[in-house]
């Protein structure tokens, strides 16, 4: 059975913009759906007497902001033909990126990579290779310079 939900995780750089064109292209073709998620993260501090948390209002509006550009990625696309919608997650990439496969039951994953290396990876760890690792289902990497 081809691919019928395409999940695209996205940092709204330009490797994962490239990713989502390629996962719009393939969709087109399969009458695939297209499910683009992207996951912010709050940062908590850490002290040797306690955590600092962002207060309610600054979680709420990197939220809100996170969310606005969301819209306006999915918004850009839809008038590509593909069924298109977008997730917004907080937590971390790779783990929020997999719950939300196996949410929307998808078939795929596309995501952009740097394509760094092993040595890039040491130095900068990789969302993409986080979810090779834990993905259930096919993930299709788009490096940034691919045609």
């Amino acid at each position: 059975m081809p691919f019928q939900k395409i999940l695209v995780p996205i940092d709204f750089e330009e490797t994962s913009a490239h990713a989502l064109e390629r996962a719009i292209e393939l969709a087109a073709k399969l009458g695939a759906g297209v499910t683009v998620v992207h996951v912010y993260s709050l940062i908590v501090y850490s002290f040797p007497d306690g955590s600092y948390l962002p207060a309610s209002e600054l979680a709420e509006t990197v939220r809100r902001a996170a969310q606005r550009r969301l819209d306006a990625v999915v918004e850009a696309q839809k008038a590509r033909g593909v069924r298109l919608d977008g997730v917004l997650r907080e937590g971390r990439s790779a783990d929020e990126i997999c719950k939300a496969a196996a949410e929307i039951s998808a078939d795929l994953i596309v995501m952009g990579t740097h394509g760094r290396g092993a040595f890039g990876r040491v130095l900068l760890g990789s969302v993409a290779t986080a979810v090779l690792r834990r993905s259930k289902i096919p993930v299709m990497t788009i490096r940034k310079n691919a045609a």
